[in-house]
């Protein structure tokens, strides 16, 4: 049987003629011609103002603390489940990662542990769209703006999701994406910040090319700063991709789909949520077990596999990986975050790639919906 992977871009002869072009023609006085580009097309398809091409999100949330101004003493609130690269940066900046619970129904950050998270050492929060989900923006950003909390939305997996008509990445101070090969729009590896302060953007671009003014030609560094910046081929496949958001967006809304028709009606499986008032751009499509079925994530996962099928385990949370396990902080969540601890064990993100088929998506289907019932047969025959 032929394999089939979790994820996986859509590439066309639009792309493969844009870097072409830039590997031919893009240097020296036209070294930025497919930047400027792409940053104004992603920063009017988004809603905002400024827009600036980096090789990583992790690099964006890494300039969006610093411009910031947060570093040692202060803390920072971020979701206990999510990808250690929304935290990670926190502590670059010799600043505290605070991990706080989910909500069980969104997956992302839950407005009242936020509030419960909130201490008088608390500078910002990190507010992450799990999966192409959005989280409960309403109340979690009126409770930032009570506490003058800054607001980094990172949307590394939701461009297209939209709340109540704003897209992600547009809802906070600042936005931050990820086009990584798995995500809906790609450059290979590569990132984008978004703002509309300008104050917010005139800081990045003097801490993103190691302190120089922009249009600086003296080499008179004004401080030492950081080298984040994106090559012109990356800038050249990121045009191409934005141009054809929605036909991207689309598909990923198609293939989520095809598994909503077949393992919805599933006792005790839930997926991606879509509130009223959003659109979900389902980056993963997601299954969550009911904890009280005890088929744990690594088991559907070892099973999948032996079908030739890849998968990924939903997000451990931050406090349990051993990158933190140690830490108070950690400790202190353990303790907490009950949704984070009980929904992560059993989820799986299955196949969605933007090349899958619908008759792949049925072998899928087809094997999980196996797993389930031979599960609970075999648990029923052991009571």
């Amino acid at each position: 049987m032929e394999r089939i992977p979790v994820a996986g871009p859509s590439i066309t002869q639009r792309e493969i003629d844009y870097v072409t072009d830039a590997a031919t023609n893009c240097w020296y006085g036209a070294a930025n011609k497919y930047h400027d580009r792409f940053e104004s097309t992603f920063a009017r398809y988004i809603g905002v103002t400024y827009s600036v091409a980096l090789p990583s999100c992790t690099s964006a949330i890494h300039l969006s603390l610093a411009a910031l101004g947060i570093g040692p003493g202060d803390e920072v609130i971020v979701p206990d489940v999510t990808w250690i690269a929304s935290a990670a940066p926190i502590e670059y900046v010799g600043a505290q990662p605070v991990f706080a619970d989910i909500d069980p129904q969104t997956w992302c950050l839950s407005p009242a542990a936020f509030a419960r998270s909130i201490t008088e050492k608390t500078r910002a929060v990190i507010l992450v769209d799990l999966y192409g989900n959005l989280p409960q923006f309403d109340e979690l950003l009126k409770i930032a703006k009570a506490n003058n909390i800054a607001v980094i939305e990172d949307a590394a997996e939701a461009f297209g999701s939209e709340f109540h008509g704003r897209k992600a990445g547009s809802l906070g101070d600042v936005g931050v994406f990820s086009f990584h090969g798995s995500k809906t729009m790609t450059t290979g590896e590569g990132g984008m910040l978004v703002t509309n302060r300008k104050d917010l953007y005139d800081r990045v671009q003097v801490l993103r090319d190691h302190g120089r003014t922009p249009g600086d030609v003296s080499f008179f560094n004004q401080e030492v700063a950081f080298k984040y910046k994106m090559s012109s081929f990356q800038a050249a496949m990121g045009l191409a991709q934005v141009e054809r958001a929605e036909e991207l967006i689309a598909r990923k809304r198609e293939i989520f789909g095809w598994y909503h028709e077949r393992l919805a009606n599933m006792r005790g499986v839930t997926l991606n949520p879509e509130p009223a008032g959003t659109r979900n751009s389902y980056w993963m499509s997601t299954v969550v077990l009911d904890p009280s079925m005890g088929l744990a994530k690594e088991t559907v996962i070892g099973r999948l596999a032996a079908e030739q099928i890849d998968s990924r385990p939903f997000f451990h949370p931050l406090s349990h990986i051993p990158a933190w396990r140690q830490t108070p902080a950690a400790a202190r969540a353990r303790e907490e975050n009950v949704n984070a601890y009980a929904i992560s064990p059993f989820g799986v993100n299955l196949p969605c790639g933007l090349s899958i088929t619908e008759a792949q998506v049925d072998r899928v289907c087809s094997a999980f919906r196996a797993i389930v019932e031979n599960h609970s047969s075999s648990a029923k025959r052991a009571a």
